[in-house]
């Protein structure tokens, strides 16, 4: 019987020639990352340890992305850990204007690669599976192992085949897709397992989108999210990789703990409805009360497709009066890019506030925390009581275009409406 794209990476990262499912293997690990909330806690579990230096410097990426700049005090002492420990250690290190959000930032700057086995202290590290590598994420006791030895015990997990048929309608992306697919599996629909994205609709997919959908498998339950590598995979590393990379192929007759098909040609823009990412409707199904703001940002759409996505949409319009709208790039080079398109110009003169790259509001820490009762759209990835501010606050997971048509009609609201109304009154 053949393996997996997983098995594959695991094997060769253990010495050996082949690993089944639920084995339990060391595995030597590429990429090493951890971020101002959870890289402190590693650092200190890394002292205890009493080794002196981390394994390989230029294997060890620090990014300040949560509470940077620092909000507090106690924001401020977390940076200050990892920007001291990163220079002690001279690790790769993005401080703030420098980077952004580390899922952004590491696929963007071609530090993670097809191939790869990488760990991170974010349960978002599966995001970068889009380009072909074994990325998880783990705790900072993991984590601080890893920073030591190079090397993490971990089992392997079983990998979860998810095919996808069909052409997606207008302003369906793969927010919509990942959506769907959660709400047919459930938050735990992929615990502990690998999840394989292939068939045509992924194959028509950007590669920003392809970060969205992988982005989102923790959200299923899932270690990991990973796509096949292809023409638009190494069209996107090439002239960005920092390191060799190899290209993993799952075999014909690999073994996959389930199948799951879903035809995307009928489908419509998607909705996760408080308080759980499984709970989705189609757009036209939620229910039309008011909003108080509208998030367009955090490491599962930030990109600059996202943002030129919202810019169409908010080009020549204005945010409706009784909601604030936040968009937050996902890193500097995105900023930089929309700048230069004149994309952070539309953004403002549609009245929304763009705020500079970092998670903002999406953990419910920072800029644009949500108050008691209030009801937000959001493009993040996460919708549970609490994760963006007050327990009883109402979060909707939606794509930018939902989102920004939300903005401006006050309401969950597909953006086809706001089109319509447009040629309605040419």
């Amino acid at each position: 019987m053949g393996s997996t794209m997983t098995e594959k990476m695991l094997a060769r990262h253990a010495g050996r020639k082949q690993v089944e499912a639920g084995e339990m293997i060391d595995v030597q690990v590429d990429i090493v990352m951890a971020n101002d909330i959870t890289g402190p806690l590693a650092i200190k579990e890394f002292r205890k340890i009493g080794i002196d230096r981390v394994f390989d410097p230029k294997r060890v990426i620090f990014v300040s992305s949560h509470f940077t700049p620092a909000k507090d005090i106690q924001s401020a002492q977390q940076a200050g850990i990892l920007r001291k420990f990163a220079r002690e250690q001279e690790t790769v290190y993005f401080e703030i204007g420098r980077g952004g959000i580390e899922h952004v930032v590491l696929p963007e700057q071609g530090l993670v690669v097809p191939g790869q086995v990488v760990v991170g202290g974010d349960s978002h590290t599966c995001t970068y599976g889009a380009l072909g590598c074994f990325a998880t994420g783990m705790g900072s006791t993991d984590i601080a192992a890893a920073l030591a030895t190079g090397e993490v015990w971990m089992r392997v997990p079983p990998t979860i085949k998810f095919i996808y048929h069909g052409e997606r309608p207008p302003w369906v992306s793969a927010k919509d897709m990942i959506l769907q697919t959660i709400g047919a599996i459930g938050v735990e629909g992929g615990r502990g397992a690998v999840m394989e994205f292939t068939g045509e609709a992924v194959a028509d997919l950007s590669m920003e989108g392809r970060l969205t959908m992988a982005n989102m498998a923790i959200e299923a339950g899932a270690d990991a999210g990973l796509f096949p590598v292809d023409e638009k995979t190494l069209e996107y590393v090439k002239g960005r990789a920092k390191w060799p990379y190899e290209v993993v192929a799952s075999d014909p007759d690999a073994h996959y703990e389930q199948v799951y098909e879903f035809d995307v040609s009928h489908m419509e823009p998607m909705v996760a409805c408080p308080y759980d990412p499984a709970n989705i409707k189609p757009v036209s199904q939620v229910d039309q009360r008011p909003l108080d703001q509208v998030f367009i940002g955090s490491c599962t759409n930030n990109r600059i497709e996202d943002l030129r996505i919202v810019a169409d949409l908010l080009r020549g319009r204005t945010i409706h009066p009784d909601i604030r709208c936040i968009i937050i790039p996902g890193s500097v080079e995105v900023e930089r890019q929309a700048l230069r398109e004149g994309l952070l110009e539309i953004f403002q003169q549609a009245e929304a506030v763009v705020a500079p790259p970092g998670c903002g509001p999406c953990l419910g820490g920072y800029m644009g925390v949500l108050g008691p009762g209030e009801r937000a759209v959001s493009t993040s990835n996460r919708n549970f009581r609490g994760r963006m501010g007050h327990r009883d606050a109402e979060v909707y997971l939606a794509s930018p275009a939902v989102a920004a048509a939300s903005a401006v009609l006050g309401r969950v609201a597909s953006p086809a409406e706001i089109v319509r109304e447009e040629v309605a009154t040419r």
